[in-house]
């Protein structure tokens, strides 16, 4: 297993761009009490760099999303012939969906169509009530496209039919084993978060315990999505992205401290950081 000592720089962008240029984020996420992961997550996406972020969401979500993300579409995803991934270069599923039944219809639904896709790339994060529904993890998904999954230790646990605390024994052989069940990408968050490909590993080291906060999860996969929909290479994405993430956490922390950070902090501070 090769460890990977440098994060990609993000790709410089073009003068003469148009919104169509960055890609175009699909966020399947939020339910009723959770539309702040789904707010959280399209924010992140914007203030990154995607050039349009559409969000699918329960019908009675869409005119408050409307308010909070003005800068995002969203559409209704429980239409049963609405097209889930329309004019997407990367889809993000999970932040908020809850584990009810509509939630694992829709999380079979990604899945179904993500195992019919003719060999293209439309790379997919699964995240948070997502990774929740498809545990324990016992054969590859079966998804024709680039994927990334992005459990906290609990959800791993869950994955892998273990716990937090095993997982917490070991992280590297965690999320080895992570990569190799899944068939993708894996990064398994907490201090020190790792990603793995199955083949190499990176172990990121900016970030503090203010991220240990609800929400800092759904700022990352937002992240991620909109580095994806911009066409860096999936391993490449899930290393810039837990790298900024935490850059971004240390920005805040400094400027006002560790315990006051919240997620909402973290979306501009995103941006300042791929400023600078």
């Amino acid at each position: 297993m090769k460890q990977v000592l440098q994060v990609p720089e993000p790709a410089q962008r073009p003068r003469d761009a148009h919104k169509g240029t960055f890609g175009t984020v699909t966020i399947l996420a939020g339910s009723q009490g959770m539309l702040g992961a789904a707010i959280l997550a399209a924010r992140t996406a914007l203030r990154s760099g995607a050039g349009l972020v559409r969000c699918g969401l329960p019908a009675e979500l869409m005119s408050p999303m409307a308010v909070a993300v003005p800068c995002a579409t969203s559409f209704d995803r429980e239409q049963p012939r609405v097209d889930l991934f329309s004019r997407a270069t990367a889809v993000l599923c999970g932040p908020g969906i809850g584990t009810d039944r509509p939630a694992q219809q829709l999380v079979q639904r990604v899945l179904d169509l993500y195992a019919k896709l003719r060999p293209i790339e439309l790379p997919l994060v699964l995240d948070a009530d997502a990774l929740n529904l498809l545990a324990p993890l016992a054969a590859p998904l079966g998804i024709r496209s680039p994927f990334v999954l992005t459990p906290h230790p609990g959800e791993a646990g869950r994955l892998l039919g273990s716990d937090s605390q095993t997982v917490q024994a070991d992280r590297l052989a965690a999320v080895q084993e992570l990569a190799r069940r899944s068939g993708g990408v894996a990064i398994l968050k907490g201090a020190d978060s790792l990603v793995c490909d199955g083949e190499r590993y990176y172990r990121n080291e900016s970030g503090n315990s203010g991220l240990a906060t609800g929400g800092s999860g759904d700022v990352l996969a937002g992240l991620l999505a909109s580095f994806l929909a911009q066409g860096m290479p999936v391993f490449d994405a899930a290393c810039l992205a837990t790298s900024v993430h935490g850059r971004a956490a240390d920005l805040v922390a400094d400027c006002i401290s560790q315990a006051g950070l919240i997620a909402e902090d973290l979306p501009m501070a995103i941006a300042e950081v791929l400023g600078s």
